[in-house]
């Protein structure tokens, strides 16, 4: 049912699911095993999620306090660190928040960190599962 021009009510809002695949290049990890040997490649590994887990926390916290410089750091080194033990997307979506900071283009910000913070979770979970 129409209500003026092009406005429309609730009920003919769509939810879009949110849910899509992580991309995690398991020749990354297989690298880092062959060069490390296990135990060095699992001490990478760890420290990689830990630091992984601490950089979406600040990234979020930065956003929030609206320290945008500082959260294009945080951002760049998850994109760096992610890049490092194979987590692909992760990778990239990381530099679509720097890239979002460097055009100061507020409302993609804001969904593509909510998408960073969604895919980090399921990356790190990802990961874990694979050591496991």
């Amino acid at each position: 049912m129409e209500f003026g021009i092009g406005v429309r009510f609730l009920e003919d809002v769509k939810i879009l699911p949110q849910d899509e695949p992580v991309r995690l290049d398991p020749d990354r990890l297989s690298v880092l095993y062959e060069q490390l040997g296990e135990a060095g490649a699992e001490d990478v590994v760890c420290r990689a999620m830990e630091e992984l887990a601490l950089r979406l926390s600040m990234t979020e916290r930065l956003y929030r306090q609206d320290r945008h410089e500082e959260m294009r750091k945080a951002a760049r080194s998850l994109a760096g660190i992610a890049d490092q033990v194979g987590m692909n997307s992760l990778c990239r979506v990381s530099r679509d928040v720097t890239e979002c900071i460097d055009t100061g283009n507020e409302v993609a910000l804001a969904a593509v960190l909510s998408r960073l913070l969604r895919i980090g979770e399921r990356s790190l979970m990802e990961v874990w599962d694979m050591q496991g």
